[in-house]
């Protein structure tokens, strides 16, 4: 089996690791992921390395693609319920193109391989080295973006609680901001809206990466989700919790106007 597939081929959780092979899942059951390709391990490793072979495969695959990128880990064991991961494997946004591609790929290896996610690998009783898959997607200019959880993690009700802000949703997943806060019946009856203090918003630049810029105190304190796109994103819970089950926890963004999914993993448990 190919190491170098379109995102929508990836279906080996041993080969690219659990976020390539659920965002596969979600492309072949219609949900609305953006386009990607998805990297083996053994690939990611070779590039880090300099293998001029593995650097081609990967140039011509990604290529196509454009720019700008988001390029992240999906090493095998990440993603669980028992361990997320979640800041011990870089993520990279605003990667230009295929050209930088294979220095984004070098990054995200090393990060795996840090004395820290090996701590943490340790930790969790993970004595192998870590296959460090990796997913490289388009990189969405989202309008407003966040986390949204299937069912409520504080009191296991069976609600969506939604977390959400101005631009890229990296300023919510890193608690930067004080996020726009809802809760949603599964009928789509509002229950909760609170306003949160989103003093900044996360966009990437022309000649690659992200910026942070300030935000006018009237913008920070808007909602930044109107009904209508609460509505959707309590139809794209269902819909993920039919394809992958109950007690999602997905990160997601809305970009002209349109409702993406860009991660769906089990809620990890506490502890982890």
């Amino acid at each position: 089996m190919s190491e170098v597939v379109a995102l929508s081929d990836a279906r080996d959780v041993a080969l690219f690791g659990s976020k390539a092979v659920g965002l596969g899942q979600a492309l072949r059951d219609g949900l609305p992921v953006p386009p990607g390709v998805a990297l083996g391990g053994a690939v990611v490793e070779a590039v880090a390395g300099r293998d001029e072979d593995a650097i081609r495969r990967v140039d011509e695959s990604v290529r196509p693609l454009g720019g700008p990128l988001a390029v992240r880990s999906s090493a095998v064991d990440e993603d669980g319920a028992e361990a997320s991961f979640a800041g011990q494997h870089l993520t990279l946004l605003g990667v230009l193109g295929a050209d930088d591609v294979p220095s984004a790929l070098n990054e995200i290896w090393w990060s795996a391989n840090s004395d820290a996610a090996i701590t943490y690998r340790q930790r969790l009783g993970l004595f192998t080295r870590p296959s460090v898959g990796v997913v490289v997607q388009v990189l969405l200019a989202p309008e407003a973006a966040g986390v949204m959880f299937t069912q409520n993690p504080v009191t296991g009700a069976n609600e969506r609680v939604i977390e959400a802000s101005w631009g890229l949703g990296e300023v919510v997943v890193a608690g930067r901001v004080i996020p726009d806060h809802f809760r949603v019946a599964p009928d789509g009856e509002v229950l909760e809206r609170v306003a949160g203090y989103k003093s900044i918003r996360c966009r990437s630049l022309p000649d690659g990466g992200t910026v942070e810029e300030d935000l006018t105190p009237e913008l920070a304190e808007r909602l930044c989700l109107d009904d209508e796109q609460l509505r959707l994103l309590g139809a794209l819970a269902e819909r993920c919790e039919q394809v992958y089950g109950p007690a999602r926890d997905i990160e997601w963004a809305i970009a002209d106007g349109t409702l993406y999914l860009l991660q769906c993993r089990a809620v990890t448990r506490a502890g982890a």
